[in-house]
């Protein structure tokens, strides 16, 4: 794991619009949007991590957003080639990590609810859902529905109290 420079944002992209296409076929969506520009991710605020595999080829990345004090976990992707090896998981705890460095007490997401890979994932780590309360949570349920996410299954809110150390998985098996 390694902050990621500019010279991953074309496989930040890549990465993203491959994962997506597993989320395509599981919810038939009509349009789907794609990725954000890997440029755009790695120059805005907050941090992306990127996983680099054997022959330091990037096989996923973790793009955590601070804006406003708040720290938001905006997108996590691993190259479909690269999943089931615990890539995500090693991503998503080092984001959590970094973000406890840099003085966050806590980490929001937002997800659909009943895809096995979003919100069932992200509770093995501790994340629990809640409301969206925020000027800044609010905004981001407006934008899924303005992109018509929220057509295609249950969003939520989660969010993990890093003050405390992430569950390892055999604690949730």
């Amino acid at each position: 794991m390694r902050l990621a420079s500019s010279a991953d944002a074309g496989a930040i992209e890549r990465i993203e619009n491959d994962a997506d296409r597993l989320l395509i076929d599981r919810l038939a969506p009509a349009d789907w949007p794609a990725a954000e520009a890997g440029t755009a991710r790695v120059a805005g605020p907050g941090f992306v991590l990127v996983a680099v595999g054997e022959g330091g080829t990037v096989v996923g990345f973790a793009h955590v957003t601070e804006v406003a004090g708040l720290c938001h976990l905006e997108q996590l992707s691993v190259d479909p080639t690269s999943s089931r090896r615990g890539w995500g998981r090693r991503l998503l705890v080092a984001a959590m990590r970094v973000a406890r460095e840099r003085a966050h007490e806590r980490m929001t997401l937002r997800t659909y609810a009943d895809v096995p890979w979003n919100a069932p994932f992200y509770a093995t780590v501790g994340f629990v859902e809640e409301a969206p309360v925020t000027a800044f949570h609010r905004g981001l349920v407006d934008v899924e529905r303005r992109l018509g996410l929220d057509a295609h299954g249950r969003r939520v809110q989660m969010a993990v109290d890093l003050t405390r150390r992430p569950r390892s998985r055999a604690a949730v098996s």
